[in-house]
Formats: C-alpha cells, structure tokens, sequence
C-alpha cells in the first residue's frame, strides 16, 4: 500500500492563475512530464514502506529533479561563457 501524496496538475494556486495558463504549450517542463508519466516507475513505487507521513510520488520527485539538473546545467554553462 502506497502512501503518496496524490498528484493534481489541474488544481490553481491562490494567487497566480493555474499552470495550464502561465506555461507555455511547447514548455520542456510538459515534455518532461509526458515522458515521466510514460515510464513504469513501478520498481521504485514498490520498493517503498508507506510508514510515516504521506510522501511524493516518484514521477514527481523525478520531474523535479530533471528540471533543476537541467537549471543547473544552464546555470554552469552560462557561468563558463559557453552561451
């Protein structure tokens, strides 16, 4: 049994308007998700206890991830002179 927070793209913040509005339709960052959510992250879901409090789905915390490595990336690239 999975204790993952559950993922809802589709909800709107409180005071910016909901992501579908303020992120571009060819964003990396939909790409990114598209890609995630096809992949079977069932091994790393399946290996997880559920004890203590509700945690982040793994294609969530993935996404992240690969969005600040990519920041990163950018971040040092543009550091070195290389953009």
């Amino acid at each position: 049994m999975s204790n993952f927070r559950t993922i809802d793209r589709q909800t709107g913040f409180l005071l910016p308007p909901s992501v579908d509005e303020w992120l571009p339709e060819k964003h990396l960052a939909r790409f990114v998700v598209e890609v995630i959510d096809g992949l079977d992250l069932s091994a790393m879901s399946g290996s997880y206890r559920g004890s203590g409090s509700a945690s982040y789905h793994p294609a969530l915390l993935l996404v992240s991830w690969f969005m600040a490595m990519r920041l990163a990336c950018f971040r040092v690239a543009s550091w070195s002179g290389q953009l």
